[in-house]
């Protein structure tokens, strides 16, 4: 049975203006999928294999998922608590600090889910953003929002991970892909090079994710295609993306940015890049 799942987070670089291309784009047939860099899931969420691996070295992402597979209900109860309080800056802040000091203890549960997700609602631009240190430091958008999740959309997300060979990692993409295999299909969505020196989002770990993380991915893309692996990417349509994938399959389509600060940034061009024709 197919659900109806949409992302329970904004993430930069989400996928659903490119949703409908990159549905078009998957292979027909493919044994295992790989999401290395999942994000919001929108294209996870859209195609719902039955075996997968997902990956995000943004750890707090990973512990929703995680904690959705195993306990939506304590999530649920856990969100419902925070938005019983109307929003204004000082309690958004308030909230932030519990987050941050869930961050700073280590402590992966439900509450710490619920925290991410809540904040992602109210947080400017839905960005993810951390400092030197590793905590959270983006600030409120004045949101007035007093529902944080749609519950039957993170019900489906449970029934579906729950119930499907879905392996979720919290570690390196080229760890992750170790043990892709001919006929597997990997769906790269990394952080962005950036249009710009203003366009710069990829601090979602404390380390970004720097050019050589990209010169690393498109190595690491060529490696898959030896392999016999199904392989596409989407990423910022730039003189150094298509030369990191000259020779594979590159088409371009036009964006609206709506993370970027800058509202005169906020359209763009981005690639779908294959190494394979349906």
């Amino acid at each position: 049975m197919h659900l109806d799942i949409k992302p329970c987070v904004k993430w930069a670089g989400g996928k659903t203006q490119l949703l409908a291309a990159l549905l078009d784009r998957i292979p027909k047939s493919f044994g295992t999928y790989y999401e290395p860099f999942i994000g919001g899931g929108a294209l996870l969420w859209a195609v719902q294999p039955r075996k997968a691996i997902i990956n995000d070295i943004n750890t707090q992402l990973i512990n929703i998922y995680r904690q959705l597979k195993n306990d939506p209900e304590q999530i649920l109860s856990h969100v419902a608590s925070l938005d019983s309080v109307p929003c204004d800056k000082e309690y958004y802040q308030q909230v932030r600090i519990r987050f941050n000091e869930k961050i700073a203890a280590q402590k992966l549960d439900t509450e710490t889910a619920a925290l991410m997700i809540w904040i992602n609602k109210h947080c400017f631009n839905g960005l993810y953003r951390v400092n030197s240190k590793g905590l959270f430091n983006v600030p409120f958008n004045n949101s007035k929002r007093q529902h944080s999740v749609d519950p039957g959309n993170l019900q489906n997300m449970h029934t579906y991970l729950a119930d499907s060979n879905v392996l979720i990692l919290n570690d390196d993409f080229e760890t992750v892909c170790s043990s892709v295999q001919a006929g597997d299909f990997v769906y790269f969505d990394s952080p962005y090079v950036p249009a710009s020196q203003t366009a710069n989002f990829t601090s979602y770990t404390k380390d970004g994710f720097t050019d050589l993380d990209h010169k690393r991915l498109a190595s690491l893309f060529r490696n898959l295609d030896e392999r016999g692996a199904k392989v596409m990417l989407s990423n910022s349509d730039t003189t150094m993306v298509r030369n990191l994938y000259k020779g594979f399959h590159i088409e371009a389509f036009s964006v609206r940015r709506a993370i970027n600060s800058n509202a005169d940034d906020r359209r763009g061009k981005e690639v779908i890049v294959r190494n394979y024709l349906n």
